[in-house]
């Protein structure tokens, strides 16, 4: 390795030396001083190799992009996905067209005014057409693109539909952790930054309004295939990112700024897994914002079932409350029975609180 080191670092030397050498011969030319053969033939060589590197350059860029497309591109699994799909891919033809063109003009104007004996350049200060096609033409492309991502923005951020299931995402270092409304009231309760602690009301729920007594607890994401979702975000120390590849959801996760996103998917695991021709294939929730240094780890399991299957899942799972009795005693007395059997606590109905906790 170190031999190999030494080696790269003489050609890197001999590299630069040969540069200088070049540029001071370029700065005596620009000084008025007489351009050699040797110095002409070399120009010419560079001028035809510049065009030899546009065109190899160019078909590798389109060689790769369209045989490695499979690679880096994945199947949609949401409604708005191919939306906003379609949308960048004709963002990334218009910067490609443009970058082509760009590309070959560069090149070709290096190529055809080389330096010529006798041949001077011609002053052009200024034309006032050229510059407003170059200013208009991008600037309505430009609005054009930001106009129509600003509609689709808008579609997947408004507020959700009445059935649209609600489904609230916290993320922490270096965990997320998810809260379904319970099946008896189908409502989310309301939550208070203040009433978070570290004794298990991770969510800081509180417990005076009843719609969080069924409220429940997941460490994997469930969705019900062709159903809206709203997916409620917040964190609770640093910034975060929801990022759900297959179904194009990327939303930030924000400290004291709650965020939102509506989305609709249409591809249960199963299905997915079919396609892909992969019996292992599993959809995932991933962090895309550095969060710290267990960042790498902070990931979260995706489920896409049927509705039956989806209703199911929910009905075996168990209310927050009931795995931390402990918090009966902060729902207000008049609420505690209806907290019990909303929460699945009382066996019968004539329990109290300290049977129920114990």
């Amino acid at each position: 390795m170190m031999s190999l080191i030494i080696i790269l670092g003489v050609v890197l030397i001999l590299g630069i030396l040969y540069m200088i050498f070049r540029v001071g011969n370029l700065v005596s030319i620009a000084k008025g001083g007489v351009v050699d053969e040797k110095s002409s033939t070399a120009n010419k060589v560079n001028a035809a190799l510049f065009i030899v590197f546009m065109v190899g350059s160019l078909g590798l860029f389109f060689w790769y992009s369209f045989s490695h497309f499979h690679e880096y591109t994945l199947p949609v699994a949401s409604v708005h996905g191919k939306h906003t799909d379609n949308l960048f891919w004709i963002t990334m033809w218009v910067t490609v067209i443009a970058f082509v063109i760009i590309s070959i003009v560069m090149f070709v104007f290096i190529y055809q005014y080389q330096y010529k004996e006798g041949r001077k350049a011609k002053y052009f200060p200024d034309n006032h057409y050229l510059e407003l096609a170059w200013t208009i033409i991008p600037a309505i492309v430009l609005a054009v693109l930001i106009f129509t991502g600003l509609r689709a923005w808008n579609d997947i951020t408004s507020p959700a539909s009445k059935d649209a299931e609600v489904i609230e995402l916290v993320a922490q270092q270096f965990a997320w952790t998810a809260r379904y409304p319970g099946v008896k009231d189908k409502e989310l309760g309301k939550v208070s930054y203040k009433l978070i602690d570290n004794f298990g009301n991770e969510f800081g729920l509180d417990l005076s309004d009843k719609h969080s007594f069924d409220d429940f607890k997941s460490l994997e994401l469930h969705f019900p295939v062709d159903q809206e979702i709203l997916l409620k975000i917040r964190a609770k120390d640093v910034l975060h990112s929801v990022f759900l590849p297959h179904f194009r959801v990327k939303m930030d996760a924000v400290p004291g700024m709650p965020t939102q996103f509506k989305f609709k998917a249409t591809k249960t695991t199963q299905e997915m897994r079919d396609e892909l021709g992969n019996p292992n294939f599993n959809y995932e929730l991933a962090c895309t914002e550095i969060c710290g240094r267990g960042h790498f780890s902070m990931k979260m399991p995706v489920v896409v079932e049927s509705q039956e299957a989806y209703e199911a899942w929910k009905a075996k799972q168990e209310t927050w409350l009931k795995q931390n009795p402990g918090y009966l005693e902060k729902v207000p007395a008049a609420l505690k029975e209806a907290a019990m059997i909303q929460a699945g606590m009382q066996k019968d109905p004539g329990a109290t609180v300290a049977e129920v906790k114990q």
